[in-house]
């Protein structure tokens, strides 16, 4: 990962320094912002190529940071988050952010999940030409990554995305929550299952599937979701 620049934007100085030593000696380069509006202001400055973003910091908070941007940019975010902000983190996910770390944390875990967030997502060239699906009413198209549904562009955030392309590889085949978080996010999350619930229900409002579509995602109580096509 030598080369890569991680903005760390935290108001406790202590955590900046601790983080900043551990990444230089991992050869990243480093910014730093000590609050919400500074991070904004960072992130044009350097174009990082990840985002360590606190949730607590004065003047605005990480959850704000996090929802302005994402209006103009995908730059992978990991929050940081205290172990009682279980809502919080939820909260991260739906916005956008693609991980979490809880503090107190080991440095070198961080820097770790920041290895695996770069790794995923440094791999466009994973969808191809033949990676599209279609069924009546709703085409996917993951190369260009668009979504036509009832003839009408969706705009999906990436995981909403990826939980479609995998719920709709196997039509009828039930995936489990946690087979979504190890899929979609490549880990599980302590048992933080409702961020799944919560992207599968913005993608039912988003895509307008119902009792009355040709497809639907189901519910399968207990246990997950499944692609469901009505003949």
């Amino acid at each position: 990962m030598s080369g890569n620049t991680v903005l760390i934007v935290d108001d406790e100085a202590q955590i900046r320094e601790l983080l900043f030593m551990y990444f230089m000696q991992e050869g990243f380069t480093v910014a730093e912002a000590a609050d919400g509006a500074e991070a904004l202001v960072r992130l044009q400055q350097v174009k990082p190529d990840i985002i360590l973003l606190d949730i607590m910091m004065p003047v605005i908070d990480g959850m704000e940071v996090c929802l302005q941007i994402r209006k103009f940019s995908n730059v992978p975010i990991i929050m940081l988050t205290s172990r009682t902000q279980s809502e919080d983190r939820i909260m991260g996910l739906e916005l956008g952010a693609d991980d979490y770390v809880s503090k107190p944390f080991d440095p070198r875990e961080v820097v770790a999940r920041v290895k695996a967030v770069l790794r995923r997502t440094a791999t466009p060239h994973e969808y191809g030409k033949a990676d599209v699906r279609s069924f009546t009413g709703l085409e996917i198209n993951m190369a260009e990554r668009i979504v036509t549904a009832f003839g009408k562009t969706v705009s999906l955030a990436n995981k909403e995305l990826e939980v479609l392309w995998q719920l709709t590889a196997h039509p009828g085949t039930v995936m489990s929550r946690e087979q979504l978080l190890e899929t979609v996010w490549e880990y599980s999350y302590c048992g933080d299952t409702r961020t799944v619930d919560t992207h599968v229900k913005r993608l039912r409002k988003k895509l307008g599937s119902g009792p009355d579509t040709p497809w639907d995602i189901k519910t399968v109580w207990g246990i997950g979701y499944k692609f469901e096509v009505r003949k």
